[in-house]
């Protein structure tokens, strides 16, 4: 995943080996590396975590689409999945929004029970485990779907009005995570067009189904952020930020870290 910055002026790669079969041995799906270089003079910088810095930006990015999409009040919080994302979307669910409820559902339910012990600190409230997707998710206001599942685990019958959903889990044209009529009666929103229209995997479903068009896709987050287009506006519709992950997320918090280390004298230093 290569790009480049003004301000900061920073350009790099992330080499990412995606493995989704590693969660069952607690090890991260991705695994890779952020080599990132100064623009002004061309040098390699530095060389950081792509495991690490994926599942904290991934998640950060749900929690502001979370803070402007959905309801104010909104705190009853489902998550599908109970992997490395799962944990990361939990942390930051609580970041910007007061959770009054949490429920866990995984394709596996030992994983899932798993999850609720292990991760009992970090939820404000008791962690439920739920056997179905529908019990996890039933008046549900906020939904992180968080899975490696190659077709739907969340119907449109699932979800109450004026839900937000973040759809994390399938970074692929081929894999959905959402059914087709879900993806319809929501306000669609992603992190970067072209990709979304290349990989969006419950979009292009739907696309293909001949229920939506391209304009579908109502905007970027970021337009959203900037005011350049409306996000939620009504207390009763569903919204959808669907997640790819873009350069610019992995870079921003490359540098972020690089700048901190230099700063704080810290991580291992070789001359070139």
């Amino acid at each position: 995943m290569p790009g480049a910055m003004r301000s900061p002026d920073v350009f790099g790669a992330k080499l990412t080996a995606v493995y989704p079969e590693n969660g069952a041995k607690g090890l991260q799906s991705h695994q890779g590396a952020i080599v990132l270089f100064d623009a002004i003079i061309g040098a390699p910088v530095a060389v950081v975590h792509g495991g690490e810095v994926t599942a904290i930006r991934t998640a950060a990015a749900s929690a502001l689409a979370t803070q402007i999409l959905s309801a104010p009040d909104a705190g009853d919080l489902a998550i599908l999945g109970c992997g490395e994302q799962a944990r990361e979307h939990l942390v930051a669910m609580a970041c910007v929004r007061k959770l009054r409820r949490v429920r866990i559902w995984g394709r596996n339910p030992e994983r899932a029970l798993k999850f609720a012990h292990e991760n009992t600190e970090l939820s404000p409230v008791p962690i439920e485990v739920c056997k179905t997707v529908n019990t996890a998710v039933h008046q549900a206001d906020l939904i992180c779907t968080v899975t490696a599942a190659d077709t739907p685990v969340l119907t449109s019958a699932d979800v109450a009005d004026g839900a937000h959903i973040n759809v994390v889990g399938s970074s692929i044209a081929a894999a959905a995570e959402i059914d087709n009529q879900l993806v319809k009666r929501a306000r669609f929103f992603v992190d970067f067009r072209p990709s979304a229209l290349q990989q969006a995997g419950e979009f292009l479903a739907a696309k293909t189904a001949g229920l939506v068009t391209d304009d579908h896709i109502l905007a970027e987050i970021g337009q959203v952020l900037n005011k350049q287009h409306a996000g939620r506006q009504t207390a009763d519709e569903v919204t959808i930020y669907k997640s790819l992950g873009i350069p610019a997320e992995d870079l921003t918090c490359a540098n972020y870290l690089y700048q901190t280390a230099v700063e704080r004298g810290l991580g291992a230093r070789v001359p070139f």
